[in-house]
């Protein structure tokens, strides 16, 4: 078994608006080894931008620890989060999030600019390797309106591949691209995780999760199981037969999870 580069425990995400507190998270428990490409499903409202948010040290959590690659991230101030941000984590979007009048050398260069990435030649070499590591040399010049949503993807893979991170996050990388497509984007994941890349990945598609691993569930802010996906009618069942939120938290009061 690999080491764990991801360890969370009894993790809670509680927000205060006014007199009211939403329960994001109510004690998850996660671990993903180095090397694992792991998605993670459950409903609207359970928790998944949460947990998202907090892996990417986005946010901060109100209790519990999240350790990653041995150093307990959820005790880091700003700054120390920004600089974890930039260099061991890579974000991938379902909207992209390409600045629109930049070509795609520019937009992937942008993870090097915050870092202050090596030379010039040292970040124009991260750049084409990142680019081709997705299918786009001959496309390095166009801009994202002259690029397929396909395409405009393989920019947002290649930006976050550009910093060597240890862990790329994908929010439902799929959402926006036809079936076709959607698939092509997977088997670059999968390629880069057969590299060795950890992967984890937000989605609602059976389809997309049985190409990963594991599968975590995440119901009302808790991960009842950790398993992995053997087919669309068994996934369905398992979302069925989830234990339900009252079972967990007996007469606490129920609050609505994000």
């Amino acid at each position: 078994m690999n080491k764990s580069i991801i360890d969370i425990k009894e993790l809670t995400k509680v927000y205060r608006i006014g007199n009211i507190e939403i329960k994001a998270l109510r004690g998850a428990n996660l671990k993903v080894a180095e090397g694992e490409f792991v998605s993670i499903m459950g409903p609207s409202g359970s928790g998944k931008s949460t947990l998202m948010n907090i892996i990417g040290c986005l946010d901060i959590p109100t209790s519990g620890s999240y350790h990653l690659e041995g150093v307990d991230v959820s005790k880091l101030g700003d700054n120390s989060l920004a600089e974890i941000r930039n260099s061991k984590i890579g974000f991938v979007f379902q909207t992209f999030n390409l600045l629109t009048r930049a070509n795609a050398i520019h937009n992937v260069e942008l993870p090097l600019i915050y870092s202050r990435g090596g030379d010039r030649k040292g970040r124009r070499d991260r750049i084409m390797g990142a680019l081709d590591s997705v299918g786009l040399i001959g496309w390095e010049k166009h801009r994202p309106s002259e690029l397929s949503g396909g395409q405009r993807q393989r920019v947002a893979i290649a930006r976050a591949l550009v910093n060597n991170p240890t862990i790329i996050l994908a929010d439902e990388p799929t959402g926006n691209l036809d079936s076709v497509t959607g698939e092509e984007i997977i088997a670059i994941f999968q390629k880069l995780n057969r590299e060795g890349k950890t992967i984890l990945l937000v989605t609602h598609e059976l389809s997309v999760a049985r190409h990963t691993d594991r599968v975590i569930y995440l119901k009302d802010g808790i991960i009842p199981n950790e398993e992995r996906i053997d087919s669309p009618i068994d996934a369905i069942e398992r979302l069925k037969n989830m234990p339900k939120l009252e079972d967990k938290i007996g007469s606490t009061q129920k609050g609505q999870a994000l």
